[in-house]
């Protein structure tokens, strides 16, 4: 007996309206099976075009305490293969409305800082240089720099959503410039940001002195604490995330350590008394309605993880953050 031997292949979900190449069809091959990308979706090289690319952004050399967020994208796309493609929640189909792809993972030098920002910055233009927004996973905050200079370069000064447990406002670390804490410094010293629409969301615990929070204030943020959201209510959240952007561009940078450590374990920089996973899923569908041009989720630690909750909660920031922009493309003319 001879002939061509069957080759085996994910058969994927295709949109007839739009045809647009989804996820697996998990059907007809399980979720557990074969390589993954983000949500089992397709890569930047199985389709023609992509209106949101996943890129991944595997360093952690800016970390001030524990490592280990090089191995972020990787376990994040491994805990979203039980993502599904419908949103009961917002009411979207976000891979039917939108081509979304995996970029996979961007190759920086892990012993130069400056030297990745350069390379993340380059791959981050390259990409998004057609119009394709990002969904970056990383990797510590460090890589939100370059990316906020990519995003600045094609929209001006953007207003960011920040959250995080920490303001990441900070000026140095040992003499270097360039850390997991400084990139919002930076980014509003080199006029990457609307300096009337910037805010930090969740910030919690002990900071250096006041004068971190003076500092913070003058570079143009705004902040909601945990304890605020506590006393407001999540409602509160939501108009204060709406009244400050407005319809400006909008970027939004997800520390997962914004999460409680009951909800995200396996980060570098725990902190207590953190959001609630269903709190902060909740407050991302708040950018259905604004205009979001580009976002990351950072600080997955997966050596500190259990039971994938950490990679969960983070596979499922992301996803809502593309409801978010798919839902934008339905309502755009």
């Amino acid at each position: 007996m001879s002939g061509p031997v069957p080759q085996p292949g994910p058969s994927r979900v295709v949109d007839e309206a739009t045809g647009h190449v989804g996820p697996i069809d998990a059907s007809l091959t399980p979720r557990y099976a074969g390589p993954a990308t983000f949500a089992l979706l397709p890569r930047l090289g199985e389709v023609t075009s992509a209106d949101v690319a996943v890129l991944g952004v595997p360093f952690d050399t800016g970390v001030s305490y524990r490592p280990g967020a090089r191995f972020g994208p990787s376990h994040v796309r491994e805990s979203s293969r039980l993502l599904r493609p419908y949103n009961p929640a917002t009411g979207l189909a976000p891979f039917a409305v939108q081509q979304v792809a995996d970029a996979g993972d961007l190759a920086v030098n892990p012993f130069d800082i400056a030297e990745a920002i350069t390379a993340i910055e380059r791959g981050a233009d390259a990409l998004g240089g057609s119009g394709t927004r990002l969904l970056t996973i990383g990797g510590d905050h460090t890589i939100a720099l370059p990316l906020l200079r990519s995003v600045a370069r094609r929209h001006g000064p953007v207003a960011l959503v920040h959250f995080d447990a920490h303001l990441d406002t900070w000026d140095t670390y040992f003499g270097a410039p360039y850390t997991h804490g400084t990139p919002f410094r930076r980014a509003a010293e080199e006029g990457l940001l609307d300096p009337e629409a910037g805010l930090h969301v969740g910030i919690r615990g002990p900071v250096y002195g006041s004068g971190d929070l003076d500092t913070d204030l003058h570079l143009g943020f705004a902040t909601v604490t945990c304890p605020d959201i506590e006393a407001e209510g999540m409602r509160g959240v939501f108009e204060r995330i709406r009244a400050r952007v407005g319809d400006r561009p909008v970027y939004v940078s997800v520390d997962i350590d914004v999460l409680d450590p009951a909800h995200a374990p396996g980060t570098g920089t725990p902190e207590a008394g953190g959001m609630t996973s269903r709190e902060l899923l909740a407050a991302l569908r708040v950018f259905g309605g604004l205009n979001l041009v580009g976002a990351d989720i950072v600080e997955v630690a997966p050596a500190y993880d259990h039971a994938q909750l950490t990679g969960i909660a983070a596979a499922h920031v992301g996803y809502e953050l593309l409801c978010a922009m798919g839902e934008r493309a339905v309502s755009a003319p």
